[in-house]
């Protein structure tokens, strides 16, 4: 009969569990080759612990929310450093007057002929008197209107009546283009640093999700390989039954054995079968389980490679307890965990915040450049000319021109620069409010960094706990499941030779399974409280995420 249990306590010495480091050849092999590529849709994902981990930290649910919150910071310092860009803003508008009111109503003068003529009259009448020339006489004002109506009759110029609104124009546009460069704002500035930090911030809680990315994935594939593992315990524990039972009713037929024993036999080999099919069932929920870690599909067929006896190519880095103290440890998490840096970081960003509260107690100057363009274009664009180029004094001249909808006439710009200053002198206490807010904050945050800090040394001391404990336990079971092993093969031709019942052997066999679940999950212990304790300590488990984490920077 095969050995079950593998030499492991040379391998404990390394902190490794069984046999040597792979070389660098089989290192370099393994990172070009992609064990989990399948040939098919249909064949299952083959999948090694460090094709878990790249596949996790490409498609795990929790690790791409921490990296948008990453580009969500990046955004944040580009939005922050935007309040010291220069600003510019274009407006623009247009206005159709259906009906405008007419600022003359009700006065003498609402038309071109109701009123406002006689001094024109008046100017006619005395260049007459005094030129000296006895046919130019004056005329009466009703004369000198009339002339003026068949003067523009003979032009071809319809003019509007009395009630309509000299001033009115149909359509008016305006235009206009802000320049607002912040020249002092001590809040502007201590928003950038606000931004930056809290980039950081963020970027080490990305740092810290991949850690516990790595290590969830770590113990989901290495409890799937105890669950396999268990399964196969279990069928081969069915197999025995079958043999024992096939033993026992030829001794029956052979009339040495009593039909109890047979019936015995059925029992514990419908028993057994029961155990295998739970086994089994619980080896594919922690499939299911390792799916989800890595962001696998549940209707994905996988494969995974290896055994829990067999890990010394997992990949981990290995943290030596010969080399590394308790409080070593401590310091070492203390000095690399990422979300403890993230703690002290936010403790700085609760301070920069203090800052930006207190910057509302200080002015804010801008320098600021207009420039608008306005129109105001009627729909009837033409122009009554009343100078006469020949005689500029002739009241009776009149000339009617066209201008375009462009015409420099109707359109107008204008250009200004200029400071603003702005400065808050009182605002109900909120000011003053929120920068006692902020100063509560920041020593909450500083109550956090403490509280993280106890919870961190509780957390190394444990995981080394567990892991020597699991060490232990291990060399314990190695020498059970040895006796376990021995006892079932003597025990197996003690019933072959007649001298033990086969419920002995029934017994040796439960022995030998318990002992053989008992060293497996040891090593399982041991496995998952090494990755606890290199999470625990703040480093990149495996190459795999440490290049992640170096990519992402």
């Amino acid at each position: 009969m095969r050995s079950f249990v593998s030499p492991v306590s040379a391998l404990l010495l390394c902190f490794g569990l069984f046999g040597l480091a792979p070389s660098a050849s089989v290192w370099a092999q393994e990172v070009s080759e992609d064990p989990a590529v399948s040939a098919s849709p249909d064949d299952p994902v083959v999948l090694t612990l460090r094709a878990a981990v790249g596949m996790a930290l490409k498609q795990n649910l929790n690790l791409k929310a921490a990296q948008l919150d990453v580009r969500e910071a990046d955004a944040q310092v580009r939005e922050a450093w935007g309040n010291l860009y220069p600003s510019l803003d274009l407006t623009g508008s247009y206005t159709r007057n259906v009906v405008t009111a007419n600022p003359f109503a009700g006065s003498d003068v609402t038309s071109f002929f109701g009123g406002g003529g006689e001094t024109e009259w008046l100017a006619f009448n005395e260049r007459r008197r005094l030129d000296m020339d006895p046919s130019t006489d004056p005329i009466s004002y009703r004369a000198f209107t009339q002339r003026q109506r068949d003067s523009i009759a003979a032009a071809g110029i319809s003019l509007g009546g009395g009630g309509d609104n000299p001033f009115g124009v149909d359509n008016q546009f305006n235009g206009g283009l802000q320049l607002t460069q912040t020249l002092y704002s001590k809040q502007a500035f201590a928003s950038v640093r606000g931004s930056e930090q809290f980039k950081e911030v963020s970027r080490h809680a990305r740092d810290r999700e991949v850690q516990r990315t790595t290590n969830e994935v770590v113990t989901s594939f290495y409890q799937a390989l105890l669950a396999q593992e268990r399964a196969s315990v279990r069928k081969q524990r069915v197999k025995r039954a079958q043999k024992t039972l096939q033993e026992v009713s030829m001794q029956v037929q052979r009339g040495v054995t009593p039909k109890a024993q047979r019936l015995g036999a059925e029992v514990e080999l419908s028993n057994a079968r029961t155990q295998m099919i739970e086994a089994r069932n619980a080896a594919d929920l922690a499939q299911d389980n390792l799916k989800r870690t890595i962001g696998l599909s549940p209707q994905t067929p996988i494969r995974l490679k290896g055994d829990l006896e067999n890990q010394q190519e997992d990949g981990l880095q290995q943290v030596s307890l010969e080399t590394i103290s308790m409080s070593k440890a401590v310091d070492q998490a203390i000095e690399n965990r990422p979300d403890l840096q993230r703690a002290r970081l936010n403790v700085e960003l609760r301070s920069i915040q203090k800052e930006a509260s207190r910057a509302e107690f200080f002015p804010r100057v801008e320098a600021i450049a207009n420039f608008n363009y306005s129109g105001r274009v009627p729909d009837n664009r033409s122009q009554v000319l009343t100078t006469d180029p020949q005689d500029p004094t002739n009241p009776f001249y009149y000339r009617e021109r066209s201008r375009g909808f462009f015409s420099d006439d109707f359109w107008n710009p204008s250009f200004s620069v200029g400071l603003q200053f702005s400065w808050n002198i009182f605002n109900g206490f909120q000011s003053s409010s929120r920068l006692q807010q902020a100063e509560i904050q920041r020593q909450r945050a500083q109550t956090q960094l403490e509280q993280l800090r106890q919870a961190v040394q509780v957390e190394v001391r444990r995981a080394i706990r567990n892991l020597e404990n699991a060490r232990e336990r291990i060399q314990a079971q190695e020498a059970n499941v040895r006796r376990a092993e021995l006892n079932y093969d003597h025990m197996s031709e003690r019933v072959d030779e007649g001298v033990a019942r086969p419920i002995e052997l029934r017994e040796a066999s439960d022995q030998l399974d318990q002992s053989r679940l008992n060293y497996l999950q040891a090593v399982y212990d041991y496995l998952v409280a090494r990755s606890d304790l290199e999470t625990a300590l703040g480093q990149p488990l495996t190459p795999t995420s440490e290049s992640y984490l170096m990519t992402s920077r």
